[in-house]
């Protein structure tokens, strides 16, 4: 028995257990060929940038216009794919990136493509890209069980990379063969096939007993929950320093190319085809890397290696030193995002989860877009050996973040929990009725008064993270066991969104602040409108809208009922 619940973990731990599942399989090799063709077209992009304008910072621009609509838009992105089929927002996204392909290969035909206009559908892919991009990976969850999560965000790291590895040389030759319109032509061909395996991808929902938000409170909804969790912030401060940083090797890759190693189209392909190389090895083994190191020592270690190998980039001029440079960078920069990545999925609960990586990919694309303008402008100014050489430099002073800013522990997701019964009402209320106010008073003992104190701050932002505001803890003066937590909620669907959005682990934190109340009376809640809006009739011939409003009821209870 013992011998078989091995051999089940091992298969499920393995880096391929994902594929074993048919759905995941399907998009994930169609994904690839996706990939593939992106990269094409980004060789192209950049080599026809190079022929057209002379400047480092108008090349290292084409890397700006594909990354910066990830930073701008990615909230959205991540709100909508919360609130809408994610199927429905990928399928919506590709069909996006396959207009501004395809735009771009009739235009390049025509020969009417400007620096201007490439920097444009560049931008029009991008932002499609970063529509697609929350969607796609917060349904990894639900195409692989739990336990396969981070081998299935590892296997999406290495889709990628795969097609880095092969996408940048193909599109090298294609180039020097064809053209640029060529390579614009692949990559729109190559979206087809995602589009088709997302049509047949029959997606089971449950849906929601409470209305859906709307576009902009769910946008604040998600800043909320990310601006008070403390393992997310840090992750995805981590990950901005590592873009502005690393984004150095992607955006200057063309100029090293160029200007280091003398050579055409076909070398940049080989060159970014190195890098992908490496980051293959590198996401094969995540597995390994999370079992033998913590996440600060594994970022601390990837870090480093990175900055020497940036280092040595700046200083070949050797094709195959610069080669076995890029595969490490490689390697040490696909560890890096892919840890940073399972750190952000396995913290966020699944109704932030879109907006959670958004934020992720703000931060990684946004510190690679601004980096590589930075970068490029630096390199106008000095060289390319010494933009560089201050980007390894920098990078090689990044763990020292660490000291503030340690990387937090991960474990296995932390699962939603169980819906909560509705609370008793009396009170004709809509669902636009509040602000909602609520008062739960606790009896706990003096000797025990400091412990319940630091408990309740992390009470704190478990309900601001998921819709509380104007939180407070307080003492009465005169009976000093007596404890009076109060928070708001805008209305009284949000009221009722922000009981059922607690995880099992916030509900054991709020079922330990219980825990210290004693005395024969249980915990006192109260729930109260501060302006009862929506539940008088403020003139006597006006509709009472209650009544045709129907709220949603659940007939059992689980958990605290705070």
């Amino acid at each position: 028995m013992t011998e078989q619940t091995n051999r089940q973990r091992r298969s499920t731990d393995g880096i391929a257990a994902p594929l074993r599942y048919t759905v995941f399989r399907r998009i994930w090799l169609a994904s690839l060929l996706s990939n593939l063709g992106l990269l094409i077209q980004g060789v192209g992009a950049a080599w026809a940038m190079t022929q057209m304008a002379a400047s480092a910072d108008k090349v290292a621009l084409v890397q700006t216009a594909l990354m910066l609509p990830i930073m701008l838009i990615s909230m959205p992105a991540g709100a909508i794919a919360d609130m809408y089929d994610r199927r429905i927002v990928t399928l919506v996204s590709l069909m996006i990136a396959l207009i501004g392909a395809s735009a771009l290969t009739v235009l390049a035909g025509l020969k009417l493509i400007t620096p201007e206009t490439l920097l444009a559908f560049c931008f029009v892919v991008g932002s499609g890209n970063a529509l697609f991009g929350p969607a796609w990976q917060s349904s990894v969850s639900e195409q692989v069980p739990p336990e396969a999560l981070p081998s299935a965000v590892a296997l999406n790291g290495i889709s990628y990379n795969i097609a880095r590895s092969f996408g940048p040389a193909v599109g090298g030759v294609i180039v020097a063969a064809l053209g640029a319109v060529a390579a614009f032509a692949c990559n729109a061909i190559l979206y087809l096939p995602l589009l088709v395996v997302l049509l047949l991808w029959q997606r089971t929902t449950e849906p929601s007993r409470l209305p859906r938000e709307r576009l902009n409170r769910a946008m604040v909804s998600g800043f909320r929950y990310i601006t008070n969790s403390p393992p997310i912030k840090i992750v995805l401060l981590r990950t901005l320093v590592m873009g502005l940083c690393g984004g150095a090797v992607m955006a200057l890759m063309p100029l090293v190319a160029r200007d280091l190693l003398h050579g055409g189209a076909q070398t940049y392909g080989i060159m970014l085809g190195a890098f992908g190389m490496g980051a293959v090895v590198g996401a094969l083994n995540i597995h390994e890397l999370r079992k033998r190191m913590s996440g600060e020592s594994a970022i601390r270690a990837c870090t480093i290696t990175m900055a020497f190998a940036m280092a040595a980039l700046a200083l070949s001029s050797e094709p195959v030193l610069t080669a076995a440079a890029l595969v490490l960078a490689g390697a040490v920069w696909m560890a890096s995002v892919a840890l940073f990545n399972i750190g952000v999925q396995l913290s966020a609960p699944r109704w932030v989860a879109g907006r959670s990586l958004a934020a992720f990919q703000a931060s990684i694309s946004g510190g690679i877009a601004i980096g590589a303008w930075g970068w490029g402008h630096l390199t106008d100014y000095a060289g390319v050996e010494v933009a560089l050489l201050v980007a390894a430099g920098l990078m090689l002073l990044s763990p020292l973040l660490g000291i503030w800013l340690a990387m937090p522990r991960v474990g296995a997701r932390n699962e939603d929990a169980e819906v909560l019964a509705d609370p008793e009402v009396k009170l004709s209320l809509t669902g636009r009725s509040g602000p909602l106010v609520v008062e739960i008073e606790y009896r706990v003992s003096q000797a025990n008064a400091r412990a319940f104190h630091n408990v309740m701050q992390d009470v704190q932002l478990s309900r601001q993270r998921n819709g509380a505001y104007g939180w407070s803890i307080a003492r009465d003066i005169a009976d000093p066991e007596l404890w009076t937590e109060r928070y708001h909620c805008p209305t009284w669907f949000d009221y009722l969104r922000q009981r059922n959005r607690s995880t099992q682990s916030e509900r054991a934190l709020h079922q330990q602040a219980i825990d210290f109340h004693i005395g024969p009376d249980p915990v006192r809640i109260r729930r109260m409108l501060e302006r009862p809006f929506g539940s008088v009739r403020w003139k006597e011939e006006t509709p009472d809208r209650a009544n045709a409003e129907v709220l949603p009821v659940v007939a059992t209870a689980a958990g605290s009922s705070t």
